[in-house]
């Protein structure tokens, strides 16, 4: 059994807080967005991560900087001097308190306290693994990528042991190729438009678990025309109909599922006994 798999049947399905809980005041791939999703039970942080020119790593979703910064910048085009200067957007765009996080800041400040999953960094994995062993926090990093022969290969190379998920978009592509690489493939993220679609298959599903392996369902949803889900999704939930968006993710064998509402989406798998 991996860690992945022991941590789920420990406490039952996982909610994963997309970038955080924010609103409000709140900026969200910040600290305080991820304070308020741990101290509201989220199992995994999921947060954005990019380079400086100059090498440091910080959290941030690089192409959103009009939205949230209010400026038409490239930010891995920037020092990490200047990035330091700069203060976030709340959701009435008014300018924040909250700086850009470094990736080293955020992993201190959560070391053994929660499952980070690390996305967008692509392209510099090998320093984003150097910062997380500099922290000593390898058992608590979700790494998640395309299943792309390139990528893989980088993973094998650079991050052999810790814990793995491919990102499947409507069908399984690299299973069996990940199996026979040198890499702790503990899941995979589930990806569909429809439920026809392969991997919303209940065959499939079940065969991917019988195999010890977690998978990982988003609820949220960011584009209307890019549904990640079937259709079951946050907004269903919120709105008054949780068992046709969580509920179905649950039921369906999902053992992680991703969401812009956590705290709701939480309580509600743990009033329905999803959640030990």
């Amino acid at each position: 059994m991996n860690k992945l798999q022991r941590i789920y049947e420990e406490q039952g399905i996982l909610v994963a807080a997309h970038r955080g809980v924010s609103g409000a005041n709140i900026p969200c791939n910040t600290i305080p967005a991820f304070e308020i999703a741990v101290k509201s039970g989220a199992a995994i942080l999921e947060m954005d991560l990019f380079k400086s020119t100059d090498g440091d790593i910080f959290i941030f979703h690089t192409g959103k900087e009009p939205h949230l910064l209010g400026r038409n910048l490239d930010l891995t085009l920037l020092p990490s001097k200047e990035i330091r200067k700069l203060r976030l957007l709340n959701a009435d765009c008014n300018t924040t308190g909250y700086g850009i996080d470094s990736f080293d800041d955020v992993l201190e400040q959560f070391k053994g306290r929660c499952l980070l999953n690390l996305d967008r960094c692509g392209g510099f994995l090998k320093d984003a693994i150097q910062c997380v062993e500099r922290h000593n926090m390898r058992d608590q990093i979700l790494l998640k990528s395309a299943p792309e022969p390139e990528l893989l290969k980088e993973v094998e190379a650079i991050a052999p042991e810790y814990m793995y998920l491919p990102i499947y978009m409507e069908q399984d592509t690299a299973t069996e190729r990940i199996r026979r690489m040198n890499i702790n493939f503990v899941g995979a993220e589930l990806v569909f438009k429809t439920e026809d679609s392969p991997v919303a298959a209940e065959e499939y599903i079940d065969s991917m678990r019988r195999r010890g392996l977690v998978l990982w369902g988003n609820s949220l949803l960011y584009d209307e025309k890019v549904p990640l889900d079937g259709g079951h999704s946050d907004d269903i939930s919120i709105l008054g109909h949780p068992e046709e968006g969580w509920g179905w993710l649950a039921e369906k064998g999902f053992g992680i599922i991703q969401t812009d509402w956590a705290v709701q989406c939480r309580m509600w798998l743990h009033g329905k006994g999803w959640i030990k």
